[in-house]
């Protein structure tokens, strides 16, 4: 791959990081660390898994490289590819579907000037889909870095980006203003338990 280190080793911080995630472990079960760890590199490495990164971790875990590579292969959070400093991935599965994700990927389209799988020539924004981000309650949303951003449509799609691009911290979670996963309209039920309970005190 061009560009990729020939080699990899962990920073002094991210070494003790990693002995630290190991020592969670029984004994005879290490091997179990290699998720967090290659999480680990990955933060190093400026968001993405070179061959070299995925070696080390199999060296440390004494690990044959293809059980390490399979793993990285397999989840979507690994990025095996150089990725922009700000990784757009939004939901396109059918919850987010159901609610707009068309509009969502439109907007990023537009505002990045990129498509699905590109990333934008200042290095900034990769633009990527994602199968499925768990938080079906809040579509659609999108992910970006370690952040969530629920209940999007074109506008607020556009305001989020258009403040990363301008260096600013938007605002995460539901994009709507309601509290985690409630209900649009407010809560419906149990509204008086609180004062039911005082009641019968």
């Amino acid at each position: 791959m061009s560009g990729a280190p020939e080699t990899f080793t962990f920073t002094p911080e991210n070494a003790e990081a990693a002995k630290s995630v190991i020592a969670k472990y029984p004994d005879g079960w290490h091997e179990s660390a290699v998720m967090p760890l290659l999480d680990l590199a990955q933060r190093q490495h400026d968001g993405w898994l070179p061959r070299a990164a995925m070696d080390a971790v199999a060296e440390i875990l004494s690990m044959p490289p293809i059980r390490v590579y399979e793993v990285a292969t397999f989840y979507t959070m690994y990025n095996l590819q150089p990725v922009g400093k700000h990784h757009v991935q939004v939901c396109t599965n059918l919850p987010c579907w159901l609610r707009g994700s068309e509009d969502v990927v439109g907007a990023c389209r537009k505002t990045l000037g990129i498509d699905i799988g590109m990333t934008t020539e200042n290095g900034m924004f990769t633009l990527s889909e994602a199968e499925c981000l768990g938080a079906c309650a809040n579509a659609p949303m999108m992910q970006i870095g370690d952040d969530y951003y629920e209940d999007l449509d074109a506008d607020s799609t556009t305001k989020v980006l258009k403040l990363l691009k301008s260096g600013g911290k938007p605002k995460t979670g539901s994009q709507t203003g309601r509290h985690t996963s409630e209900p649009a309209g407010g809560l419906t039920s149990l509204k008086n338990l609180g004062k039911d309970e005082g009641e019968a005190k």
